[in-house]
């Protein structure tokens, strides 16, 4: 074996073009799916986008290295789909950048974990994990519900995500920083603008259990609350295998 890389090495011209065949295969196989990717991903036409609040959670669940311990992929193993739910599609995190997919789990997936647990316990759970899991190795997040949430920059990036083909409009975009506010207020009198703009379905109530503030709490409970239900496509599917079945 070693002869033969000895004699290969002799030859530079020879090896330059022998990495140059091995890259490119490496390079054709990631690359051409992608001229395949309207084919590959789902349609889901009553898609939402998140709100405001829930990408600023979004962005404070990346900030924190969330995504280090809880994947945001349901694999077709048997197992998993029985623990929690159907299996991911594509389309569930086309409007994601960065995606969030993975199979690192230190705890437990949470791309369906959107109302499997109360908000309360969503924060109890984030100020301290012991509280309501004892065994939990997770840390703790009692900060969050102290530290007022950022908001002067939430049309900027809406703007942006715009740019990158996610559907918000303009409309969005102008009220990102009062449509924050109002989902986290519900007595704030404008919670039905955010419904108009981002469906009747949106989660509108004080996610920290207090509407008088605007916290980095509500935003990321805000966020976990509708881990897996921006669409139905999954249920949709799953329901169809069953009916084939």
């Amino acid at each position: 074996m070693f002869r033969t890389h000895y004699k290969l090495e002799r030859y530079s011209i020879g090896l330059a073009l022998a990495i140059i065949v091995v890259a490119s295969i490496g390079g054709l196989v990631e690359i051409a799916p992608l001229f395949t990717i309207h084919q590959t991903v789902e349609s889901a036409p009553g898609m939402r986008v998140y709100t405001p609040l829930e990408l600023a959670g979004r962005n404070i669940y990346i900030r924190e290295g969330c995504y280090a311990c809880h994947s945001q992929m349901i694999r077709t193993l048997r197992d998993e789909v029985e623990r929690y739910g159907p299996y991911s599609l594509a389309v569930e995190s086309q409007y994601d950048h960065p995606m969030l997919w993975g199979s690192k789990r230190t705890g437990p997936d949470l791309a369906r974990v959107g109302g499997k647990y109360t908000d309360q316990w969503q924060a109890a759970h984030l100020n301290n994990p012991r509280d309501v899991v004892p065994v939990s190795i997770m840390p703790a997040y009692p900060f969050l519900k102290s530290t007022p949430l950022r908001t002067d920059d939430l049309p900027e990036h809406l703007a942006t995500l715009k740019k990158l083909g996610v559907p918000y409009t303009d409309e969005m975009i102008k009220n990102a920083v009062s449509d924050a506010y109002d989902q986290a207020n519900p007595d704030s009198g404008d919670a039905d603008g955010v419904k108009s703009r981002y469906g009747e379905a949106t989660n509108i109530r004080a996610f920290d259990g207090n509407p008088q503030s605007l916290t980095e709490m509500d935003a990321l409970v805000a966020y976990l609350q509708i881990l897996g239900h921006l669409t139905d496509a999954a249920y949709q599917q799953e329901e169809a295998a069953g009916e084939k079945k």
